[in-house]
């Protein structure tokens, strides 16, 4: 192997071996080139990513995940609404407290039709409609009853000529009525009383009655 036979001279088998040899070795070099450039490569641009992640990060900027998908921190949610505080219900009545205008009813009692010129009686009717006694003021000067026409014009009022005074307090059973009696004279009033006073003209009226800040609802009377 080391001394090479052959018609042609010895140098040139040796060159022969020595190109066969150099190829070889540029054939193993430049297959350990290319692994060395590829595994220098991929950490080369393995470093360079990783540095660009830490200098986003030591900037302030977030990750570029964090920027794709908000943070939950960062969500809003809405904030319900506070719930209306809830009104104390009111105090019942006690026995022996003042009777309000709601624990009372009030009515004006009287015939339907009255002639001309009559003198019929009214009533003022008072009712305990709550559930306990009360006491209530049921002076004469509190209580009043007028007079209207069909077109609401005030034609005479109980106090307008003849008002009277009294002091009554009383305490009202529950369902207890007080009924006060009062005689129209049958002409018009006004509260002065200095006006002419003549008997209304025949047609329909209203009765409504009032004890201090409580009021009635409407009786329906026929003058004729």
């Amino acid at each position: 192997m080391l001394h090479p036979v052959g018609p042609l001279p010895a140098a040139v088998y040796w060159r022969r071996r020595l190109l066969v040899l150099l190829l070889l070795l540029a054939v193993l070099g430049g297959g350990g080139w290319l692994a060395f450039t590829a595994l220098s490569g991929g950490s080369g641009e393995t470093t360079a990513a990783a540095a660009t992640t830490e200098a986003s990060t030591a900037a302030g900027e977030p990750p570029a995940l964090a920027r794709v998908v908000p943070s939950l921190a960062g969500v809003r949610t809405p904030t319900p609404a506070p719930e209306p505080a809830a009104e104390p219900a009111p105090a019942s009545p006690a026995p022996g407290d003042p009777c309000g205008d709601d624990m009372i009813e009030l009515e004006v009692r009287g015939p339907g039709s009255v002639p001309v010129g009559g003198k019929p009686t009214f009533e003022l009717v008072v009712t305990n409609v709550s559930s306990v006694p009360c006491v209530r003021v049921l002076d004469e000067g509190l209580q009043e009853i007028v007079m209207s026409d069909a077109s609401g014009n005030r034609v005479w009022g109980s106090n307008d000529c003849f008002p009277e005074n009294s002091s009554d307090t009383r305490t009202l059973a529950p369902g207890e009525s007080v009924a006060f009696p009062l005689v129209w004279g049958g002409l018009t009033s006004e509260p002065t009383c200095t006006a002419a006073r003549t008997a209304p003209a025949p047609g329909q009226y209203a009765l409504r009655g009032r004890l201090d800040t409580k009021t009635s609802a409407e009786t329906a009377i026929t003058l004729g």
